[in-house]
């Protein structure tokens, strides 16, 4: 089983390194690479040195936190390989830090309140798991990124125009849910009246996870906002926000919750009617 896990990291990190050589037209290189290729590169470094201290300690406290640091730090990096920083260029970084910025200390507070994250419980005591963790971070960080890193370093002296305008208001009104749900939840979770209750109040009578509508919804925007900038192979990051929806409602996120809650709240009919009459992802309206 470690050997197979072991080999799913190596192959995922080679689907990633192709993809980011596939998709380069910065026409620049660092360290003998393609400037794409040595940022996917980096970034699974970035990982790897976060593994090695997680599995040391037997901790996942920083998991999150070192992912929102990679986000910045390779969008820092794209900002100083670009040959014209335009005002274009500059709201795509600015769109990204400010995102990982706030989410990631949000998520390392939140797990440093709650003492574990529960879905590492097995995980960290397998190094191979481990290891296929740290790197499907480094994937998600990547991948996620990959559209906004090309647009970045990729000259666009052109106006901001109409589809530019719409990215920037899907990423406005996707951060603002993403937001408003997670204040939302840590307000509900913090009243002692709540425990181990499960909440369908505020924007989470309108979805069941408003949290990821709204990461889906902004990442779509940054994706939007970078096509105009984008050409040829490079057209490939735009897989970022359906890599990012595939993985929160298929792989690591609703699939997840729903389980634990079907666990803990199972038998409530409140909660079964809650599953059954509240849309999943997408909030309604009325």
């Amino acid at each position: 089983m470690g050997t197979k896990l072991v080999s799913i990291s190596i192959a995922v990190t080679l689907a990633v390194f192709a993809v980011s050589w596939l998709g380069d037209q910065t026409g620049s290189s660092l360290y003998g690479l393609p400037l794409m290729a040595a940022m996917a590169l980096g970034v699974f470094i970035v990982q790897w040195i976060g593994l090695i201290h997680a599995r040391l300690f037997e901790t996942e406290h920083y998991f999150d936190l070192v992912g929102s640091l990679t986000y910045i730090t390779v969008t820092i990096l794209a900002i100083q390989q670009a040959a014209d920083l335009g005002l274009r260029q500059q709201l795509i970084a600015s769109a990204v830090i400010v995102w990982a910025a706030r989410l990631g200390p949000f998520l390392f507070m939140r797990i440093q309140k709650a003492g574990e994250d529960r879905r590492f419980r097995k995980i960290k005591l397998s190094t191979p798991r481990f290891l296929l963790t740290w790197t499907l971070q480094g994937t998600w960080v990547f991948i996620t990124a990959g559209a906004a890193l090309a647009a970045i370093m990729t000259p666009n002296a052109n106006a901001l125009g109409n589809v530019f305008f719409v990215g920037a208001a899907m990423w406005v009104i996707g951060m603002a849910i993403e937001v408003i749900a997670d204040n939302e939840k840590s307000a509900f979770k913090a009243d002692p009246a709540n425990e181990g209750k499960f909440i369908n109040t505020g924007i989470w009578a309108r979805s069941q996870h408003p949290n990821y509508f709204g990461e889906i919804l902004l990442w779509a925007g940054v994706a939007v906002m970078a096509l105009p900038s984008l050409s040829g192979s490079a057209y490939i990051f735009l897989i970022s926000p359906f890599f990012v929806a595939l993985l929160l409602t298929k792989i690591s996120g609703v699939p997840l919750l729903r389980k634990s809650g079907d666990e803990r709240w199972g038998d409530d009919p409140e909660y079964r009617a809650y599953r059954k009459n509240t849309p999943t992802l997408i909030p309604r309206l009325f």
